[in-house]
């Protein structure tokens, strides 16, 4: 999966981006993430994305997912965007919210998921060159990263820290009724009409 990923971000950093915000000064905006996470990437940029955030005037915001995830730090400013803002936050996960695209979703006030939607946790990886000290280093860093994860999971579900640190391990993929089910959505979409375009290759 990792393999697969990476070579997808690059294969993915030429093509034309695919996030936008419609009726951002109305009662329900509606912001589309059909992107990876992450400027690096080519994909949805966080400081952009938090300008674009902090503009909107409309009482609630409707967040359209269908992400692989991406960069672990764009991603949590993405979600503390959301946080922050004062309107209902509504996530809709109409394809995929997957690693980093999980915890923007999680961000959420309300997350809804369409039937055939996916929704997946994993630990955070990255790549690194250098000698056993970086190597050392980049693990310490990244087991304090997932402990954040799980915390988080863990606050939102309701599942206890052991089961989030097995799913993560696992690199889980929850249908859109176990993710209702464990806690990670709050409902499932009975008619629900997603974005018709996305630049991101899955």
């Amino acid at each position: 999966m990792k393999k697969n990923l990476m070579a997808l971000f690059i294969a993915n950093q030429q093509q034309p981006r695919n996030h936008r915000i419609e009726n951002a000064d109305s009662k329900e905006a509606t912001v589309y993430i059909y992107d990876v996470i992450g400027g690096w990437y080519g994909g949805v940029d966080a400081q952009a994305f938090a300008q674009e955030i902090a503009a909107i005037t409309a009482d609630t915001i409707n967040v359209r997912i269908n992400s692989p995830g991406g960069d672990v730090f764009d991603g949590r400013a993405m979600a503390t965007a959301l946080k922050a803002h004062k309107a209902k936050v509504v996530a809709h996960i109409d394809g995929l919210a997957a690693s980093s695209a999980s915890w923007i979703a999680l961000a959420a006030d309300e997350v809804v998921m369409a039937q055939g939607a996916f929704f997946m946790i994993h630990n955070a990886w990255t790549t690194v060159m250098g000698d056993k000290r970086d190597m050392n280093d980049s693990a310490a860093l990244l087991d304090k990263i997932d402990g954040s994860f799980v915390q988080d999971y863990a606050q939102r579900t309701g599942q206890p820290a052991s089961q989030i640190v097995e799913w993560m391990n696992a690199e889980t993929w929850f249908t859109a009724d176990e993710a209702v089910k464990y806690g990670f959505a709050n409902s499932i979409a009975e008619s629900d009409k997603a974005a018709t375009s996305n630049t991101w290759n899955l």
